[in-house]
Formats: C-alpha cells, structure tokens, sequence
C-alpha cells in the first residue's frame, strides 16, 4: 500500500528527482540514439523495467495474486498508450533539442483537461479553458510554425503528448482496481512483448545488436531503462505522500534540468522565444495542477 499523503515535503523531493530522472533519460536517448537504432533502445527500456519490477514483486509477495491483473483490458490499453508515448518521444528526441522536447511534452496537463472533459465529462471551468488555451501559445512560442526550426519532427512530441494524456485520463479511472507496482510490471511486460515482436519488421537482431554494443552503450543503455522506471516509481511514492496539485507544479522543474542537460552534453542553448514559450507552458501547466486542489 502508497503511504498516507502526510509528508509534503519528502514528496515534493521525490518529484523533483522525477524530474531529473526523466530530463537524463530523455538526453542519453538523444545521444545513444546518434549509433544505436532507437527501436532498439526503446525495446531494452522497456525490457529493463520488466525486469526490475519483476524481482520488486518477488521480494515483497510470492502470491500469485500479486501478478495477476484484475483488469487485463486496463493493463493493455494502458501499457499501449504508455508504449506509444515512448515511440513518439524516442524518435522525436532525435530531431529536436531536449528543452525544446521536453517543453512540447509537458503541455499533457492541460491536454488531460480536455480529454477528461470530453471522456469523464468532468466540468471545466473557464479559468481552466484559459489555461489549456495559454499552454497551446507557448507552443506555438516554442515551435513558431512556419520558421523552419524543427519542421515535422514536431508533430512526435505532440503525439507522445496526447497518447501521454489518454494515459494519464485512463490511469485516473481505473488505478484504483489495482497495485500501481503489479501495474508498472505489466506496463513493462507489454511494451517488450510489442517491441519484441516489431523488431524483426524493422530488421532488427536484437541479441546481435546487444553483442555488437560497446560497454559505453551497455551501460547507458541500462541507465535509460533504470532511468524511465525508478522516475515513474518516485512519481507513485510521491503521490502517496501529497496530493497531486501540491506535486505537479514542481514536476515543471524537467524543462529547466532538460536545458541544463542539453547545454552540458550538446551545447544546445534555446534562444529567447524558446524560453519564453517554456516559461508560458510551464505557468499554465503548473496553474492548472494548482487548480485541481481540493
């Protein structure tokens, strides 16, 4: 069982350190992905999360009830949205600098307030709509349609921003029917088994790329898939220690580390439009956090 929500504190600690797992994470794909086939490390990430929450399972319970999923249609559907805002993210990581990446992506808050609108009918209120209206801008900020900057490689962020925010409705409806550490296993397990069976369309040899890998790229690899696991494990222990709009606003904290990150292994700086898209992305997406408290 999550913790009662009592240490506000600790939790707004855990989520920063999300953050930088996921701002880390997203910058050795961009790097790794420059010799080594994305769908590759996206098949190893997912993999390693199977991995460890599997052995997490054993030590705490050997019932068999503890892997068993009360909702496999639940399972699915989330394990695919979740597989697919990888793929978009993955692959929109190598034509986009991270900040700029990371920004894009991180306009799901308001997305899921159009989705919940729309699935859970839930009300909106206009100072929401506003909110949802003013994420939008500073994309647009960030991307200016029409400059020539990232041309179409911007529609990927977008897309993992979408599916990330169906996941987020989905998960929202239905994580109470089940453990959220049996749900993060079969959240692993279903993008390796997805991603094990594309891989030979791809012409990809899995076993031969691994015995062709460098250790540098062994070991980043692992540290992608332990990255992406231990940030979703640090969101769920700060959840059960605060509510989600005490946490959400510092989770906007990954643009700052992504254009931290960025600049320390690319050199890549964003320009002052850039900047100011984020910081508007950032505002709204941490006002409609803000907003949902109770």
């Amino acid at each position: 069982m999550i913790a009662e929500r009592h240490r506000p504190g600790l939790g707004i600690a855990l989520t920063l350190l999300m953050a930088v797992c996921f701002a880390c994470m997203d910058t050795s794909i961009k790097h790794l992905g420059l010799t080594m086939p994305v769908l590759f490390i996206l098949w190893a990430r997912y993999g390693t999360q199977m991995l460890v929450m599997a052995l997490w399972l054993a030590r705490g319970s050997r019932s068999a009830a503890t892997w068993r999923p009360r909702q496999p249609r639940f399972q699915l559907m989330r394990g695919l949205l979740l597989l697919a805002t990888s793929a978009a993210g993955f692959y929109g990581l190598q034509g986009i600098p991270v900040a700029e990446f990371t920004a894009i992506v991180m306009l799901t808050p308001v997305m899921v307030t159009l989705l919940a609108a729309w699935l859970l009918k839930e009300r909106v209120t206009r100072w929401r709509w506003a909110l949802v209206a003013g994420g939008f801008v500073g994309v647009l900020i960030v991307i200016r349609p029409g400059s020539g900057l990232f041309g179409w490689a911007v529609l990927l962020p977008l897309a993992a921003a979408c599916c990330y925010a169906a996941f987020q409705v989905l998960t929202r409806r239905l994580s109470v029917l089940e453990s959220p550490y049996t749900t993060h296993f079969w959240t692993g397990l279903i993008g390796w088994l997805c991603l094990s069976a594309v891989l030979p369309a791809g012409g990809i040899d899995p076993f031969a790329a691994w015995q062709a890998a460098t250790s540098g790229q062994l070991g980043l690899l692992l540290a992608i898939g332990l990255m992406g696991t231990v940030g979703h494990l640090l969101l769920i222990f700060a959840l059960g220690m605060a509510p989600t709009s005490t946490l959400m606003p510092f989770a906007y904290s990954q643009i700052a580390v992504a254009a931290a990150v960025g600049w320390w292994v690319f050199g890549a700086v964003p320009d002052g439009w850039a900047w100011l898209g984020m910081g508007v992305v950032a505002a709204c997406g941490a006002a409609s956090a803000w907003s949902n408290r109770s």
